[in-house]
């Protein structure tokens, strides 16, 4: 049952649950999890999300990586926290699943 005052939504992302990095305005790195990143960054930029990002703003959703349950998505948050920030960065600059795919069905082309 929905809150009182709030609209039932589509849940896009059907039972997946997603990592996300967003970088802030000052360069720093945030991590969190979420069902719908986009929706999830919007509320970061609207203020209301992140007592963190809150004073960063605005940021942008850099990395997200699905996983089938919440629980797993919170370990997979706990193991990105507890990286350096060389390594988040690494992971950032990795080519998610959809590139390779796009990537080998060009080159069969």
């Amino acid at each position: 049952m929905p809150k009182k005052g709030r609209k039932p939504r589509l849940n896009p992302s059907g039972n997946r649950w997603f990592v996300y990095l967003l970088r802030c305005a000052d360069g720093s790195l945030y991590t969190g999890i979420a069902k719908d990143v986009d929706r999830r960054c919007q509320q970061h930029n609207a203020g209301t999300a992140s007592r963190y990002t809150r004073s960063r703003l605005p940021v942008v959703a850099v990395y997200r990586e699905a996983h089938a349950s919440r629980s797993l998505a919170l370990s997979r948050e706990a193991a990105i926290k507890a990286l350096t920030r060389r390594q988040k960065e690494a992971l950032i600059r990795l080519p998610d699943e959809d590139d390779l795919f796009d990537a080998t069905m060009a080159s069969h082309e």
